[in-house]
C-alpha cells in the first residue's frame, strides 16, 4: 500500500487501542492516522521517513531498542525449529531455560515462573493464585483485593477490577467484585505529612491496615503494589513505606503482589523493581521489557510457598493461556536476559539514570512544570497553572493544552512519549535502557520548547 492507502485501511479497518477515532475523521494532513514504519536503536521513524526519539520504550517495552538482529534471529531459529507448543502438560527447552533464569534475578525464594502472553494476563494470573491458594490451604473466604488510588493493572476484567481509574472502568460496570482503593504514593500532592516524607509513607502504608480491617483480614487474599506506580506520573514510595506494608501483608497473612509490568527487567536499575526498593514479595507480575518487545510475553513469579500446594496428588492450577510461554516468545526472551548480561544493561542504567533525573530536573524553572519525579528510566513530568498554589488544569484545558497542545506538539518535534491526564496532567517517558546523554539532552530539549509555548495557552 502507498500512503494514501494506508490511511484509508486504517480508517475503514483498523480499530486502535485507547484511541479516540473522531480525531482522524475528515481529510488533511491533521486528521492522518500515524504511521510507525521501522525502528533503528533509539528512534522510529513514520511512513513519510520522519524521525523521533522513542521516549517512551514504545509502551515501557523496548528495553533493548529497536532494530536488534540478535533478538529477530533469535526468533527467526526457534520459529523454524518449534514454532509453538503450549506448556499445558509439556515444556520446551526455551521456556524451561527463561523460567531458569527469570527466577535466577528474582528475590528470595521467588522460584515459579507462569509465563502468560503479557502484562494483563499476569495480573489475572496472580488474583486467581492468591483466591486458590488460600482455599487449599483451609482459608476459602481470603478472595478479596486491595489496590492504590489511580493505579493501572490491566484491561482484562479481573485486571480492571484491580484498577483504580474510574474514568476506565464505569463503562465496563458491573466489574469483579471485591476490590478496594487506599491512596497512592504522589507527595507532591500528599494530603497530610506534605513537608515528612518518611511521615507521610508510613500513613500512606497504615491506610492499606485500615482497609484490610475494614473488610475482615480472614477475607483480604492480597494487596497490589506497583514499585513506582505508573498512572498519575511516576509516584515512588516514600522511605518506609514497603517496610510497613509488608509487615502489615505478614501480621495478617495477605500476600503481596508487586506489580512490576513496567518496573521490572532493568527499568529501574535492577531486573526487579522489589530489588532496586528493596522489600520482598510474593508474586512478581511481569511483562513488557521481558523480551524487549520483540515478541509478546509476561510471566507470574510465585514464591515456592504458594507453589507447594499445588505440587501434591492430583492438585493442579486450573488456569492457562494458548499462547502463554510461546516457544518463539520465551527464546526471545531468553536472548534478551542474555544481552543485557554480556552488554551490563542494567550497570548502565545504574550509572546513567542519575544524569536522566538531573537533564530533567532543569525543566523545573518552566512556570508550567511543577514536579519532576520518577526511578531509574521511569518519569513523570507534572504540569500545572500555577507553581506556587499546584493548581492543576481543568478538564477544558486539559483537553485543550495537554492533549490538543503538548502531545501533538512533542511529535511534531520529534519526541515520542505519553501526554497523560489519569490523575493529574503529566508527561510520561520511559526511553530505551541504551540511551545516553545525547538523548537526555534530546528529550529535554523538545519539552523545554513545547512546553515553553504550552505556557502561553493556559
Amino acid at each position: 500500500m502507498d500512503h494514501d492507502d494506508l490511511q484509508r485501511a486504517a480508517k475503514d479497518h483498523l480499530w486502535l487501542h485507547f484511541s479516540q477515532h473522531g480525531r482522524y475523521a475528515g481529510e488533511g494532513p491533521e486528521h492522518e492516522v500515524p504511521v510507525m514504519a521501522r525502528g533503528e536503536g533509539v528512534y522510529l521513524y513514520d511512513s513519510k521517513g520522519k524521525r523521533y526519539l522513542d521516549g517512551l520504550a514504545g509502551l515501557f517495552v523496548s528495553q533493548l531498542g529497536h532494530g536488534r538482529r540478535e533478538l529477530a534471529d533469535a526468533a527467526a531459529k526457534q520459529a523454524e525449529t518449534l514454532a509453538f507448543m503450549p506448556l499445558w502438560s509439556y515444556a520446551h527447552e526455551p521456556a524451561i531455560e527463561l523460567a531458569a533464569k527469570i527466577a535466577s534475578y528474582a528475590p528470595g525464594d521467588l522460584n515459579r515462573v507462569f509465563f502468560t502472553s503479557g502484562g494483563g494476563e499476569a495480573v489475572e494470573s496472580a488474583w486467581k493464585l492468591a483466591k486458590d491458594y488460600f482455599k487449599r490451604v483451609g482459608k476459602p473466604m481470603k478472595h478479596k483485593v486491595i489496590s492504590r488510588a489511580i493505579a493501572y493493572h490491566g484491561t482484562t476484567h479481573g485486571a480492571l477490577s484491580i484498577t483504580g481509574l474510574p474514568g476506565l472502568k464505569q463503562q465496563f460496570e458491573p466489574l469483579v467484585p471485591s476490590t478496594f482503593r487506599v491512596p497512592n504514593t504522589n507527595h507532591y500532592r500528599a494530603p497530610i505529612h506534605a513537608d515528612d516524607p518518611v511521615a507521610f509513607g508510613r500513613w500512606a502504608a497504615d491506610q492499606i491496615e485500615v482497609a484490610i480491617l475494614n473488610e475482615g483480614p480472614d477475607s483480604v487474599a492480597a494487596v497490589f503494589l506497583e514499585p513506582v506506580q505508573n498512572a498519575g506520573g511516576c509516584f515512588p514510595p516514600p522511605p518506609g513505606y514497603f517496610e510497613r506494608v509488608r509487615e502489615i501483608c505478614d501480621e495478617y497473612d495477605v500476600l503481596l503482589v508487586s506489580d512490576e509490568v513496567i518496573c521490572a527487567y532493568g527499568r529501574l536499575g535492577s531486573m526487579f523493581g522489589a530489588s532496586a526498593i528493596g522489600y520482598q514479595p510474593d508474586i512478581i507480575t511481569s511483562a513488557k521489557g521481558l523480551t524487549s518487545g520483540y515478541a509478546p510475553l509476561g510471566a507470574m513469579i510465585a514464591t515456592d510457598r504458594l507453589f507447594e500446594p499445588f505440587a501434591k496428588d492430583k492438585a493442579m492450577f486450573a488456569h492457562g493461556y494458548t499462547f502463554g510461554g510461546h516457544p518463539v516468545s520465551t527464546a526471545v526472551g531468553l536472548r534478551n536476559m542474555q544481552i543485557f548480561e554480556d552488554e551490563k544493561i542494567i550497570e548502565g542504567v545504574q550509572e546513567r539514570s542519575p544524569a536522566l533525573r538531573a537533564t530533567l530536573e532543569r525543566l523545573l524553572d518552566l512556570p508550567i512544570v511543577g514536579d519532576v519525579r520518577g526511578e531509574g528510566f521511569f518519569y513523570g513530568i507534572e504540569l500545572v497553572k500555577d507553581k506556587a498554589t499546584k493548581e492543576s488544569f481543568t478538564a477544558e484545558e486539559s483537553e485543550r493544552i495537554l492533549y490538543g497542545f503538548v502531545s501533538k506538539g512533542l511529535f511534531e518535534e520529534g519526541l515520542y512519549c505519553r501526554a497523560d491526564d489519569r490523575g493529574d496532567p503529566v508527561i510520561q517517558l520511559s526511553p530505551p535502557l541504551v540511551c545516553t546523554q545525547e538523548h537526555f539532552d534530546e528529550m529535554e530539549q523538545i519539552l523545554r520548547s513545547v512546553l515553553d509555548k504550552a505556557y502561553t495557552l493556559i
